[in-house]
């Protein structure tokens, strides 16, 4: 019997919870949520879904299925919790940015990618590997960091016209210095650019959900899982 995945990709905003591309659900989130209230609404949500196992993109460190740091804009508690507990199925826990990663890879070559939202989320792909980044926190001039000219604050404190250049200057430092063959830019203001580099390309949300299912895939004829995530 074929294995039903729910993905569950949760945001500094709203929490997307996917059985399909197109069979989704959602609900807000924001700096007061705890792991009890997203659990209680997660649970709400997705009445009348069947599901066998979980894949969950978490905004924050993630290490061995474990989040080990605490998210920047959520509320308290997060660090060591059980989801598989919580919500009684077996579950894969990676942070959010590399699970859009895995959905948005094009199975060739050194990918960086790079996920413009609230934040700034970042992660590399390469040969059946995954490594999750956190590139948001770089230094940047006047006591800054990377995210507050590349996320959301960005526009505020530039303006589009500004923000729009200083994403595609940082994008070609970024990717020179990963060595990446080319960059996927993800999140919801990657709709704010009419054109990109030529080895540029745009995210799509919905490739969490590729992500997630990914996150369950085996070798052929073996159990092995396909990807290796560090």
């Amino acid at each position: 019997m074929k294995r039903r995945v729910l993905v569950v990709d949760v945001g500094g905003t709203h929490v997307k919870l996917l059985m399909s591309r197109r069979n989704k659900r959602e609900f807000a989130s924001g700096p007061r949520m705890r792991p009890k209230q997203l659990i209680a609404k997660l649970k709400e949500t997705v009445r009348g879904w069947k599901f066998d196992v979980a894949s969950i993109g978490f905004p924050a460190p993630v290490r061995k299925g474990r989040i080990t740091g605490v998210p920047k804009h959520l509320g308290k508690g997060w660090v060591g919790f059980n989801f598989a507990k919580a919500l009684g199925v077996p579950i894969r826990l990676i942070n959010d940015a590399a699970m859009q990663a895995l959905g948005s890879y094009y199975g060739r070559g050194r990918m960086l990618f790079l996920g413009l939202g609230t934040g700034l989320g970042s992660a590399l792909v390469w040969e059946r590997t995954l490594m999750s980044l956190e590139l948001g926190d770089l230094p940047y001039p006047d006591g800054r960091i990377i995210e507050n000219y590349l996320g959301v604050p960005g526009l505020t404190l530039l303006g589009k016209k500004k923000w729009k250049r200083e994403v595609i200057y940082a994008v070609a430092q970024l990717k020179r210095s990963f060595i990446a063959d080319y960059v996927v830019l993800g999140g919801g203001n990657v709709a704010r650019f009419d054109k990109l580099p030529e080895d540029v390309a745009p995210g799509k949300n919905e490739n969490a959900f590729l992500g997630g299912l990914r996150l369950w895939e085996t070798k052929r004829l073996s159990r092995e899982l396909k990807w290796r995530v560090i």
